[in-house]
């Protein structure tokens, strides 16, 4: 399988292609421009190893939880990419990608004023947020290069395993208006 993964989720521009059962990754740190240097960085990704658009068989993006602009920037892209070349494409969240990489069920990413955006797939809750980590393996704990390459090891074995896989859509987690508690769900919009 020939799979180029991508995320756009934070301050970084994040690209990974699954070759020949060897994933190569790139990863270029920025506050902004994201928009810019997503498709260029993709196709030097791709020419580095040989590739064109016509030889991928899938598409894999990161879908969230993050930056808004940012995982729309992504999501956008793949769906866009998707249709163009007639390839599936696969969302996976930096939930997935930390319960990968560190082989635990209760995962957390950083989230605004110093919050966490918590999940347990034991217990298969829908993300929330709360204050304190305990307990929860954090995605801040891997490195991007090592949430990329997760991310498209995570999207081989969904495709290999087959099935119907939704459409990538973003993953937003967003406390209600007012003042976080722990008493009151988030809203999980689609």
């Amino acid at each position: 399988m020939t799979l180029l993964a991508f995320d756009t989720s934070a301050a970084h521009c994040a690209a990974a292609l699954l070759l020949n059962g060897t994933v190569h990754t790139h990863v270029e740190d920025m506050a902004r421009g994201q928009g810019e240097r997503l498709m260029v960085m993709l196709e030097e990704v791709l020419a580095a190893h040989g590739q064109t658009w016509a030889n991928l068989d899938a598409i894999a993006v990161g879908v969230g939880p993050g930056n808004f602009t940012g995982i729309r920037i992504s999501v956008s892209a793949a769906r866009g990419l998707a249709l163009g070349l007639g390839k599936p494409a696969v969302g996976v969240s930096l939930f997935d990608s930390t319960q990968h990489l560190s082989n635990w069920a209760q995962v957390a990413v950083p989230a605004p004023r110093d919050q966490l955006y918590v999940m347990d797939f034991d217990k298969q809750s829908a993300p929330a947020m709360t204050d304190t980590a305990q307990g929860f393996a954090l995605s801040s704990d891997h490195s991007t290069t090592d949430h990329i390459r997760a991310m498209a090891q995570i999207a081989a074995a969904r495709l290999t395993a087959g099935g119907d896989l939704p459409r990538p859509a973003p993953l937003y987690v967003k406390a209600p208006d007012a003042a976080p508690s722990r008493d009151v769900p988030p809203v999980i919009l689609p």
